[in-house]
């Protein structure tokens, strides 16, 4: 499994609305594709900004090019990111995932 890993800020007054935008956005589209096995969003308040990290997990390198193109390592963006976004990396890390343990339901609210 690969994890794909890509950080953004948002003015601090902008997260709740960011927020929403990805949820309308990426992560329903990360859900949707195939070899997508799930997606983590991240999210904490740093005085004025509030940062977001997102963990999509995936199958291989070839399902992430369906979501992100012929490079994996450029960030993808959607139209409407510049309106919220006033940090974000340019680039998308990835790593391998060679073991996972967690609780279960730690995720399940």
């Amino acid at each position: 499994m690969i994890v794909r890993r890509w950080r953004g800020a948002t003015r601090a007054a902008d997260a709740d609305r960011y927020l929403a935008y990805l949820e309308a956005t990426g992560l329903r589209e990360y859900r949707s594709l195939p070899g997508n096995r799930g997606v983590l969003l991240l999210r904490r308040a740093l005085e004025d900004q509030a940062e977001f990290v997102l963990l999509s997990f995936w199958e291989s390198e070839d399902a992430i090019r369906a979501f992100s193109g012929n490079d994996i390592r450029v960030a993808r963006f959607y139209p409407d990111d510049s309106e919220f976004l006033v940090d974000s990396d340019r680039h998308a890390d990835h790593f391998q995932l060679p073991f996972a343990s967690l609780a279960p339901g730690l995720l399940t609210p």
